[in-house]
């Protein structure tokens, strides 16, 4: 089964593959039109679930009722991240990755924001060091027994290391951080070693990922205030692509926005190309990630910079 990053990709994929296998284009030979593009992408498919319930994991008291109160679209759309998220499994001596499939990305394959913002919630492994200062460049927030990326400051080793807001932290050097307080685990760090800082990283497991494809007027049809999605026009890419309300923008095209005014984001979008990527998160839970972190001090430190791909 195919996999598209957007409506219009699986439509014009869908009309491609009616011409090319239509009984005049088989008599002339024709090829595919040379557009479609395979893109990277890791599937889930076979590996074990042994990720706890979010319930269970956060003690956030997740239950169905709450999701259905403040994420419901989670339980409509995509029940399978409430129920058990896969994980590749890992050992302290070496990362396990899911088997490799593909986008089918017709229309959208050559836009640098869907290889930049790719999100596979799967487990990875990091290595930092110090900088000249002792530092690596990390805020992270305990959301009862979740230790989550806040802050990467900009040029740090963290930044370096392609850490992103709303990562989980699992282990640091082989110590589990399930039930770590913010400070105890900001302690860990400040006592390690300088170099080989070995980090077990959860790829940002309550973000996700939608590419949106402008219109003749150059809008992909959604507003925000303070970052915080707030109204989706009718018949529009975005409406089309299934993006909602009361999620607040994380990335665009792969860019982290978190922190930066919305004049600044709209610049961004503006100048992103027809087609873009956008990464989000509930506000329920960038509230909770957010909670209590200087506005002041994230304009200041956070890493904006466009990614590598």
């Amino acid at each position: 089964m195919s996999i598209y990053p957007s409506l219009e990709d699986m439509k014009v994929d869908g009309m491609l593959q009616a011409q090319n296998s239509s009984p005049s284009a088989q008599q002339m030979h024709l090829p595919l039109p040379n557009q479609q593009v395979q893109v990277p992408h890791l599937s889930h498919q076979g590996l074990h679930t042994s990720y706890p319930g979010l319930s269970e994991y956060m003690g956030l008291e997740l239950s169905e009722s709450e999701i259905r109160e403040n994420m419901p679209e989670y339980l409509k759309n995509q029940p399978a991240i409430y129920q058990s998220l896969p994980t590749a499994p890992y050992s302290g001596g070496g990362l396990v990755t899911p088997s490799p499939s593909t986008m089918v990305a017709p229309i959208s394959g050559s836009s640098l924001g869907l290889a930049r913002s790719q999100v596979t919630h799967g487990v990875r492994q990091v290595i930092l060091c110090k900088d000249g200062d002792g530092k690596i460049g990390l805020r992270l927030k305990a959301i009862n027994k979740g230790i989550f990326v806040c802050l990467v400051t900009k040029n740090s080793p963290a930044a370096l290391g392609g850490l992103r807001f709303g990562d989980q932290i699992l282990q640091v050097n082989g110590d589990n951080l399930a039930g770590f307080s913010s400070d105890k685990v900001h302690d860990l760090l400040k006592k390690v070693g300088v170099n080989n800082i070995n980090l077990a990283v959860r790829d940002r497991p309550f973000e996700r990922t939608l590419t949106l494809h402008k219109d003749s007027a150059g809008s992909v049809g959604f507003q925000f205030k303070e970052g915080k999605i707030n109204r989706i026009a009718v018949d529009t890419s975005a409406a089309r692509n299934g993006l909602l309300i009361d999620h607040n923008l994380l990335e665009v095209n792969g860019q982290n926005v978190v922190g930066v005014k919305d004049k600044e984001i709209g610049a961004i979008i503006e100048e992103g190309g027809s087609v873009i990527t956008v990464t989000i998160i509930p506000s329920y839970m960038y509230d909770h990630i957010m909670k209590n972190i200087s506005n002041s001090l994230v304009k200041k430190l956070m890493d904006h910079s466009i990614p590598d791909v």
